[in-house]
């Protein structure tokens, strides 16, 4: 943040390294607890890299669980929760009005946001309709496929065409959330592993590199992706004790 700009997200300049092809245009999308894009256009020089934060990952439905089942479950594994529940489109459009969503890129987003006081009104706003507990996890769940589908309408395409959407995170493993958001998007969405790293192994992954370029004393941002005014080796190496 000392050079400028947002600060994160730090990842793009591995998926630069990884993604980058001479032919299509990729867009990494790593589904944490936020969820985040990087797009890498054909031939892309670390200039043309653009990313930023969708909006919510994992955060609000893992929130939502773990209130349901009082700390029994900390995620919905496979969307099993959801699956048994049906949309409450008002509580949808009211999620979908949060002003995060519609603000430009770069940004970044955390749990000020989308973390415990997003899911505790999510919480009283079912319990003052007396709304079933699937509904409400299914209702998050599409919320966050959507976010993700609307960020790419509004900052992405008009900007470039995407070839593939790669997918990281734990988000890959709620099948209901991927079956939606490859149905809002419309073109092929394949998972990180099927080009070599895990979709949960990803982040660790960037952070070895990024550490790797650091000690080498390398530059290891995109100041497209932050805003950052100037290139920058991120991260401290500290030493211990002399021997």
């Amino acid at each position: 943040m000392a050079a400028g700009g947002q600060g994160a997200p730090l990842v793009p300049f591995v998926d630069y390294l990884l993604y980058r092809h001479p032919t299509r245009t990729r867009a990494a999308l790593n589904i944490g607890g936020i969820a985040n894009v990087t797009v890498i256009p054909a031939r892309a020089k670390p200039k043309d890299v653009f990313a930023f934060d969708t909006g919510p990952g994992n955060m609000i439905v893992d929130a939502l669980v773990e209130q349901f089942t009082h700390g029994r479950s900390h995620y919905d594994k496979d969307s099993q929760m959801a699956l048994r529940g049906r949309l409450l489109p008002k509580l949808l459009t009211e999620l979908m009005d949060d002003p995060y969503l519609q603000k430009q890129p770069p940004k970044t987003a955390g749990r000020e946001q989308f973390g415990q006081s997003c899911a505790k009104k999510i919480l009283s706003w079912g319990k003052q309709r007396r709304t079933k507990s699937e509904d409400v996890v299914r209702t998050a769940t599409i919320f966050t496929s959507l976010s993700i589908a609307n960020a790419f309408q509004q900052f992405i395409l008009p900007r470039t065409q995407v070839d593939e959407v790669i997918v990281s995170g734990g988000g890959a493993h709620n099948s209901l959330m991927m079956v939606y958001l490859s149905a809002m998007l419309g073109f092929p969405v394949i998972f990180s592993g099927e080009l070599g790293v895990k979709p949960e192994a990803k982040e660790a992954l960037a952070f070895a590199v990024l550490a790797y370029e650091a000690f080498h004393g390398r530059t290891n941002n995109l100041p497209s992706a932050t805003g950052a005014n100037h290139p920058a080796i991120l991260g401290k190496l500290v030493h211990g004790r002399a021997r």
